[in-house]
Formats: structure tokens, sequence, C-alpha cells
């Protein structure tokens, strides 16, 4: 074989070597850029659950009040996760039963596996990543301590193994009055043993790493919450440190921030507080039931909104949700903001972008609890006399999972938001008519 031949041979190898690894390489297996919000759909991760024997000490928590197994009249959750792909040491059993007779079995966060499984699901639809809850009322207890600090870990390896980012969320909505000094230590002494704010997945934003504080500014009168001073003193520390601070800061805040209206506080000194942060995050779920009312929402809440902060340099994440139900929570009707087969999910999504958002905040991942998660469920949850649960009404168990990934192109521009779910969240059928991820 002569020179020429040998170099026209290595040329239509590397070609083909080239075209081979870019049709591997999906868009769904691209790691994300955790350099900043934009153009980032996140989703609240609980990772709150266990199941007995998983090494937490807590029971079922989460599946039954007081970690009690889960059984008819024992069970706090609307949706049933879809298991089959959880190995056996990864499944715990109830006192519940499928309509053919099979026993029903729940997860646990707290189990390694499981969490990094999540993230995979992640990368497979091109869901960017999560902010992961850290309940501030519970860390006094060394069981809850120890069990938000265990998914917190797991979550780092599947953001590190799947390419995905993620950033912490303290929820304050229970901290009591005078006692900003809890989220302090305990922020401190998170950051000084873990250093996470360093790994390369973690969430930066304006070119520093990004905290996110939810719950300020809610009127609520029957839980104990927060004062403006605290909320001030907690701000001031975690931007101004130079230790534990000098962070990017995202605030919840009530849906009706901006006019100190039904769910907000009236008080002056909130606006004067809120040009402390970063990103601002209005909280919508329950707020409004329709794709109709979705829509009017953004125009008459969102838009203004998005000005206002437009004017003070600080960025807008709306919260988008799937639908809601706490029939076994609270005893609410069940399905009471219907899902509509994502319908009612895509408004908001559209209705995001048409107002100008640039990021989205999709709540939940694994909210079971309030019938808001966009994991895998099943359509074949527990039966029996008296038992009531929510299904994806015979959608493939995925098909929040692709909603929530072609969110994501939406917001960054590359789908139009046009009001019919794209064709590209339709079941995709592979060789062995299972439902499978499209990239």
């Amino acid at each position: 074989m002569g020179v020429p031949m040998i170099r026209r041979t290595l040329i239509f190898s590397s070609v083909v070597l080239v075209a081979f690894i870019a049709a591997c390489v999906s868009p769904t297996t691209r790691r994300v850029d955790s350099s900043t919000l934009r153009g980032k759909v996140m989703c609240g991760y609980q990772g709150w659950f266990n199941g007995e024997g998983d090494g937490a000490n807590r029971g079922y928590n989460h599946w039954a009040r007081g970690g009690a197994r889960p059984g008819p009249g024992r069970v706090t959750v609307d949706l049933w996760p879809d298991l089959t792909e959880l190995a056996p040491n990864e499944r715990f059993a109830t006192d519940f039963v499928h309509a053919d007779g099979r026993p029903a079995e729940v997860f646990s966060s707290f189990v390694r596996p499981t969490v990094l499984r999540h993230f995979q699901w992640m990368r497979e639809h091109g869901i960017d990543g999560v902010f992961i809850q850290r309940f501030i009322n519970s860390l006094g207890r060394p069981a809850s301590l120890t069990h938000n600090n265990t998914v917190l870990e797991h979550c780092r390896e599947g953001a590190r193994l799947h390419g995905r980012t993620y950033a912490l969320m303290y929820d304050l909505s229970s901290l009591a009055p005078g006692h900003a000094d809890r989220l302090i230590d305990d922020w401190k002494t998170l950051a000084r043993e873990t250093r996470f704010t360093r790994d390369a997945n973690y969430l930066k934003h304006r070119g520093k790493p990004l905290l996110a504080l939810w719950g300020c500014g809610f009127k609520d009168n029957d839980k104990p919450r927060p004062s403006l001073d605290d909320w001030r003193k907690i701000l001031t520390f975690l931007k101004n440190d130079p230790e534990s601070g000098q962070l990017a800061l995202m605030i919840g805040v009530p849906s009706f921030w901006r006019e100190q209206t039904r769910d907000c506080i009236a008080d002056p000194a909130l606006h004067e507080l809120l040009q402390m942060a970063d990103v601002i995050s209005p909280w919508t779920p329950g707020r409004y039931r329709t794709p109709e009312a979705a829509a009017k929402h953004a125009t008459d809440v969102w838009q203004p909104d998005v000005a206002w902060c437009n004017e003070r340099r600080i960025d807008y994440l709306p919260v988008a949700y799937p639908g809601f139900s706490w029939h076994n929570l609270k005893g609410d009707p069940l399905d009471a903001i219907p899902r509509l087969q994502g319908r009612f999910l895509w408004s908001q999504v559209t209705a995001a972008k048409r107002i100008g958002a640039d990021m989205l905040y999709v709540a939940m991942f694994d909210e079971v609890d309030e019938g808001t998660a966009i994991f895998k469920c099943t359509n074949n949850p527990p039966a029996g006399p008296g038992v009531s649960f929510l299904t994806y009404e015979g959608l493939p168990s995925d098909h929040y999972l692709r909603l929530t990934g072609l969110a994501g192109k939406v917001i960054r521009g590359e789908l139009p938001p046009t009001d019919a779910i794209p064709a590209a969240a339709q079941p995709q059928r592979g060789m062995n008519g299972v439902s499978a991820a499209t990239p």
C-alpha cells in the first residue's frame, strides 16, 4: 500500500471515528455548564424518603406518619414510584399490594444506588440538575442530620458521574424567630467539612457559588417563621463573611411578594431586604389550577415581577409544577390540580419563556407527597378497598422527565414556546417495545 493510499485510509478512519463519537455524545450525555443559572431548568430534590432497614434509623420516613410501615390507612403519598429499575436491595416492603397481588415496595433516598440512578435519569432526559433541599428544622435531630448529609454526598457523586449540576437549598419556613445562628452555624460546619461548593459540578452564578434560601416573607400564622431581621442577619453573613460567605444568593419568596398581598406579609422592609438577592424565585404551586390561569398569572404577576427585578439587576426564577394532590397527606380531594397529561406543566414552561424568563425551577423531582413529582411513577399503584393513588394517566413513567428536559430547550431558545407539547415528548418505542428516552 503506497503512502497516498495510507494517508487516505487514515483520513477516512479518522472521519468515521469522529462521526461515531459525535453520534455517541448526544445532548443528553454532555456535561452541564455549572458556571451560571441562566439557561437552566433545575428541579427541587427532596431526598427525604426512608425504608425500614436502610441504615438511617428513620423507619419509613415520608411514606407514612411517624415512620410507620405504609399500608391502607397509613400512607402520606399520592403517587407511587416506579421501581422497575431498582435492585432488590433498593426496595423496602410495605403492607400494600398491587392489583395483581404483587407486594408493593418503596425506595429510600439514603441508599446510594437509588440516588445515583435519579441523576442518571436526569442525564438521559437532558435535565440540568437539582436544588438539594436541606430542612433547617430537622438538623437538630442526629438521625435527620446524618440523613441530610448522606443524601448530599450521594447527590455530589451523582452530579459528578452523570455530568449534572446541583446547588443546596435551605428551607427556613419553620425556623423560629431569633434563631438565625442555627443556619449560620450549620452552613459554616458544612462548608468547612465538605468544601462541596468547590466541586466542578456545584452551580455558580455571577461568578460565585449559588446558595438558595427558601421561605422569606410568607404570611402563615400557624407556624413560626424567621423575622425579617433574622433574614437580614443571614443574608449579610452569607454575602460578606470572608471565610464562609462570598456567595450568590437565591431567595424563595411568596407568589405575591411584589404587591405584598395574599400569601405575603405586608412590610415595606421586605423589598429592601430582597435587593440583597442575586435571584428571586416566587413560589407558585397551588396559586393557579389550569393552563389558562397559568398563562394569566404569567402576564399579570410574572411579567411585572421581571420588570421590578430588571430595574434592580436581579435575576428572576419562576417556578412551574406538573399538578398537585395531597389526598393521603391532608385528606383533600385526590388530583386537586390535574396534570392533563402534561399540558398543565407545559403551559407554565411556555408562559415563562414568553415573559422573558431565561431560567426555570420545576417543583419537584421526587415529591410524591404532594403529587408534584416528575420522576418515574407507576400507572399500577397499590389497589384495594379505601386505597387511592394517582397515576400518570397511562403515559410512560418517564413522560414528565421528558417534558422537563424539553423545557430546558425552550428556556434556552432551542425550541419555540408553542402551546402544543412537542412530538419529542411523545412515547418512543425501543426494539423491545419499551419506552425509550429521546435525546
